[in-house]
């Protein structure tokens, strides 16, 4: 497949106008920590809600909701649907406590919630873990991605595809910092939804596909289609895994970039470098309103337009025989799809998955280099290191982060593979996220069981082939022990000091029972909660019944069942009406 010189053309002036942003913000980003990697906490709610969602949406998100919905159907996706209900608990009660903390990173956290060595041995445990470990698989996915557009569409080597589509992120990421991160986003974010809903609009068209009816009548689609798995007796083994689990345990026990229990990762970093508290919630709100409301469905119907013209994985190989076979699996069906776009289309495609790559590389690259500044190097290395130093040494991170996390994506196989090794790897830890912020008795000992139990076991479903289990049930399993583990730490070792409890309390103001007796030690009343817990929890739903029904009320439209739209799009509107009341209600700094 070539691309015609109105490809490249396109290509290419958004690469160069990256690039020109990287470098026009370079000397403001340069000048401290808080300017490089938290944009002078200066930028408007807006910017953060779509850079959030920039980030979230890169060139492997596509390629596993094909996965998904080639292997499970549509309803396959409430394995990520469900954490719609995490992002909406760090809307109404987490983003305000983080941007309250005042720290520049969430591992910082650690030390201001838990007390002596062992609390410095976690943060910097947490740092090499979180910001080195886990990012580099994530950035190694998104580049697995990229290398399986790359090979279809360009027919590039997987080591060519990495140092293109590397090289440019990198540059712009390491001068710009997170500021010229967050303005290409917007740049990113919009090309991506135009080229997506272009792309589907056309594949829908095609003559093998023959229209959105046609295809939606299809004996291959008719399957796949259904929002919620059957209920039906002899149905418990797709419900279970498909359904229940997600929506009654991973939502709030696994830990996923982009929809952390408690917030985290580089929505805690968009958090942190709102204006105000208020602002921090709205940039989530409108987060998880474009994430899960807005963006689904052109993905959804291009995977279920590729089961009509790719119903199995012979015949992706057979279309492209050049491609490695063990590249071939569902989620390259749909690159395998987008080579029938026409000229200029293409490009635009193309360039919009090339931004939705460089969105999520830049964000994941400039939160996991501000923790090695700020939790390795500053923290343990140098810390009478100056500002500029740091911004240096982060650059470099940036560099070194990048070349590392390429070169392992050249040794995984499909995103849904690793879609699942960091469900499982974070299995059992987000209810500590959770509870870290209402619970005095939680100490740094108990987070750090957490992550070595998850891991170890992680480890030990990985090298004995699950044991037997199927995945759900090493999800559960991880979720129980872990838990067991943390619980039990947390009673076995010493608590964390009452100075440090009692400065975290009058800093954040948690509220809540889980603090009467530091409440009561610090003259404050525990009832006066300044988490504003149970208004928290009326939006939280109110949040979710808007966004789902936004989402089912879309899909129904698109099948032609204007009924259940009418209902479901009815439950949509109330819910906006209900959270347009209390949202001026809820108390924030």
């Amino acid at each position: 497949m070539h691309l015609s010189s109105l490809d490249w053309l396109i290509m290419g002036g958004f690469f160069v106008v990256s690039l020109v942003i990287g470098l026009s913000v370079s000397r403001r980003s340069g000048t401290s920590f808080r300017s490089f990697f938290l944009a002078g906490q200066s930028m408007p709610w807006w910017f953060l809600g779509i850079s959030m969602v920039a980030t979230t949406f890169s060139t492997d998100t596509p390629n596993l909701v094909t996965d998904i919905v080639r292997g499970n159907g549509v309803d396959g996706n409430w394995t990520w649907w469900a954490f719609l209900l995490t992002g909406m608990l760090t809307v109404f009660l987490y983003a305000r406590l983080w941007r309250r903390s005042g720290v520049l990173t969430d591992v910082e956290f650690y030390e201001i919630r838990y007390s002596g060595p062992v609390a410095a041995f976690l943060r910097g445990f947490r740092a090499v873990y979180l910001g080195i470990v886990f990012n580099i698989i994530i950035m190694a996915s998104v580049t697995l991605a990229a290398i399986k557009i790359g090979s279809v569409m360009m027919g590039w080597s997987p080591l060519q595809t990495v140092v293109i589509a590397a090289t440019i992120t990198m540059v712009y990421s390491a001068l710009g910092g997170l500021r010229g991160v967050v303005l290409t986003d917007m740049i990113q974010f919009a090309m991506a939804m135009i080229g997506s809903v272009w792309a589907t609009v056309h594949v829908l068209n095609l003559p093998e596909v023959g229209g959105l009816s046609a295809m939606l009548s299809h004996e291959n689609v008719r399957p796949a289609l259904n929002f919620l798995p059957s209920f039906a007796e002899g149905s418990l083994e797709d419900l279970v895994p498909v359904f229940l689990i997600p929506i009654a345990l991973q939502w709030w026990a696994a830990y996923y970039p982009g929809a952390e229990p408690g917030g985290g990762g580089y929505l805690a970093q968009r958090m942190l470098s709102a204006r105000t508290e208020r602002e921090a919630a709205s940039a989530t709100l409108l987060f998880n309103v474009l994430h899960y409301a807005i963006r689904p469905w052109p993905w959804v119907l291009v995977a279920l337009a590729s089961l009509v013209v790719f119903p199995d994985l012979a015949s992706i190989a057979e279309r492209f025989p050049h491609v490695p076979e063990q590249v071939v699996r569902n989620d390259l069906a749909y690159p395998a799809m987008l080579t029938y776009l026409p000229a200029g289309l293409l490009g635009l495609v193309v360039t919009s998955l090339a931004a939705a790559y460089m969105s999520t590389m830049s964000s994941q690259v400039n939160w996991g280099s501000s923790i090695v500044v700020n939790d390795l190097y500053h923290r343990f290395m140098n810390p009478e290191a100056t500002e500029a130093e740091q911004v240096w040494v982060g650059r470099v991170a940036t560099v070194i982060l990048m070349v590392v996390a390429c070169t392992l994506a050249l040794f995984l196989e499909n995103a849904l593979q690793v879609f699942n090794i960091i469900l499982q790897i974070g299995a059992g830890t987000g209810l500590i996220f959770i509870l870290r912020w209402f619970w005095w008795r939680i100490n740094a000992e108990a987070e750090l069981t957490a992550m070595i139990v998850s891991f170890a076991i992680a480890l030990l479903f990985t090298f004995t082939g699950g044991m037997g289990l199927e995945g759900w049930e090493q999800l559960l399993v991880g979720v129980v022990v872990t838990t067991m583990a943390w619980v039990g730490a947390a009673y076995v070792f010493p608590s964390t000091d009452e100075d440090t409890l009692q400065r975290f309390y009058r800093t954040i103001r948690p509220g809540g029972r889980g603090w009467t007796h530091i409440a009561h030690a610090v003259g404050a009343d525990a009832s006066e909660d300044g988490s504003d817990f149970p208004m928290a929890i009326v939006g939280m739903v109110l949040g979710a019944g808007m966004i789902y029904g936004a989402l089912f009320a879309t899909g129904y439209t698109l099948y032609g069942q204007y009924g259940p739209a009418l209902l479901v799009g009815g439950l949509a509107f109330a819910c906006t009406i209900g959270l347009t009341k209390i949202w001026p209600r809820i108390r924030f700094d």
